[in-house]
Order: structure tokens, then sequence, then C-alpha cells
């Protein structure tokens, strides 16, 4: 008798440790259902809204940090410029920091598809193409593209006379394209002042760049040698850029877009860069 209870409880043993195995295994297989699992880059993209950057405490913002007087660092080494402090505003009136993700022109689009930022905030033009994949802020720029050469160039005298020639460009600017459409040779650069340093240092003869750039280089550095030999027929609308699906957060930043046109602080801010009312 002591031999067949002994036996009764090894089989009930070996039968509980099976059990537990099994159940081990199906929790390997299978997430934690009090642990969801991963999101997709997608769905992460698809939940940019005013609700997770104000749960979030901040807003990512994409920018150049080497387009004066857009996006720039200061002799003190500070982020700053237009875009910087209408960003900073913008992110103050939605109760969030603004969080800057500085990231070359090349890269920046593609960093705001994989979520690395909830906006760029870098004079980005509004185009028909990118219009059918991201959503935008109603415009706060509107400016000109001018073509600059050195005081001494006398063979390119309007946009046609770049067939031909080097042009410094970023290369996935509207700018650039325009450069192309005339025929340049495009000559990549990272941004407004490597395209400056290559045309006075001769190593391209133009580069078609925003009026405003050029004003304010003119302003800081008064006796540059250079000439704007011609300009866009249509003017350039820019703004915030976001993807697609983003619309509560994009009414919320028009909301707060108008209300500093309407106190002032919109001119205020272009004012000291522009000296002028820039969004006209």
């Amino acid at each position: 008798m002591r031999k067949y209870i002994q036996l009764f409880f090894t089989l009930v043993l070996a039968s509980l440790t099976l059990s537990a195995c099994g159940n081990n295994a199906n929790n390997a297989a299978s997430p934690s259902p009090s642990r969801p699992a991963a999101s997709s880059p997608a769905t992460s993209a698809g939940q940019n809204s005013l609700d997770r950057v104000q749960a979030s405490g901040k807003l990512r913002i994409g920018t150049e940090g080497t387009y004066a007087p857009f996006t720039y660092h200061d002799a003190s080494g500070k982020l700053t410029g237009f875009d910087v402090e209408i960003a900073e505003e913008i992110s103050k009136r939605l109760g969030v920091k603004p969080e800057f993700i500085e990231t070359q022109w090349d890269g920046i689009i593609a960093g705001l598809e994989a979520d690395r930022f909830d906006a760029i905030f870098n004079e980005v033009s509004i185009r028909e193409d990118r219009l059918e994949k991201y959503d935008f802020t109603e415009p706060y720029i509107v400016s000109k593209a001018v073509l600059l050469v050195r005081e001494d160039n006398t063979d390119i005298k309007k946009l046609a006379d770049l067939k031909g020639k080097k042009s410094a460009q970023s290369l996935t600017s509207n700018l650039a394209d325009i450069a192309r459409a005339n025929g340049a040779e495009i000559v990549s650069v990272d941004g407004f002042n490597q395209a400056i340093d290559l045309l006075m240092s001769r190593r391209v003869e133009a580069t078609i760049n925003d009026n405003l750039s050029y004003l304010d280089l003119k302003k800081q550095k008064p006796d540059i040698s250079l000439k704007v030999v011609d300009e866009t027929s249509e003017a350039s609308r820019s703004a915030a850029m976001l993807l697609k699906g983003n619309e509560p957060l994009v009414q919320a930043m028009n909301k707060v877009l108008a209300d500093m046109h309407s106190d002032g602080t919109y001119l205020r801010i272009s004012d000291k860069y522009f000296g002028a009312d820039v969004s006209k």
C-alpha cells in the first residue's frame, strides 16, 4: 500500500510540473496582458496630437540652427532666430516647453516622418507636393527668392543665366528646384552660411536664397561684396510643418498665431529681425 501511495504522489507531482512548464511557454510567446506590445512607428507618428504634446509637457521642434536670421546660434552659442522665437512663444502659450532638435535641412523632413519631432520651424515653404503628405499652420512668413552673385560677376544677370553655372543650394529645398529649373549645376550645402562662404571663395558662381536672409546678412556685414541680380516673380509662404493627421495641434497653433498677431507679439518679433511685418 505504501508503494502505491508513493507512486500516486509521484505521478501528481510530475503532472503539476508539466503543467507549470506549459504555462511558462505560453507566457514567453504572448505579450503580458498588463503590458501592451510596442507601437509601430506609424502608430506613434499618428499620435502626434495636441493631447500627446500636452501630456509630454514639451513640443519637439526640428530646426537647422544654421540658417540666419531664422534659426542660428548667436555669439554666445545660444540657439535663436525668428523661427526659434515664434516656436518658443507658441510652446509657451500651449503650456509646454520647446525642445529644439537641430538637424541638417536635407534630413529634417525624414526626421519628422521618423517621429523625431512634432513640428518643423525652419521657414518651410508651403508647396503643393508637400500639402499632399503634411499639414501646415497658417503661414507666418511671406518672402521672395533672390539670385545672389559676387559684385564683380558680370555674366549672371537673371535666373536664366544660371544655365551651366554652379549654384550653392540645399539639395531638397524649393530654392534648389528653382536653380535646377534654370539649368544650374547644384553644389550641395548645409545652409545659407555655407552657400555664402562658397560664393565668396569663388567655388560657386551663384546661390538662390531667401531675400530676408540676404537683408539680414547685409545688416550684419554691410561691406560684403554681394549683389542681387534677379528675383522670383511669386512670393513663397512659409509655416510650421507637421505630419498629416495632427489637426488638433495645427488648430491650436493657428489660434496662438492669431493671438500673437492681435496682441502685437508677432510684430515685435518680426521687427526685431527684419524691421517689418514679414507675414504680408
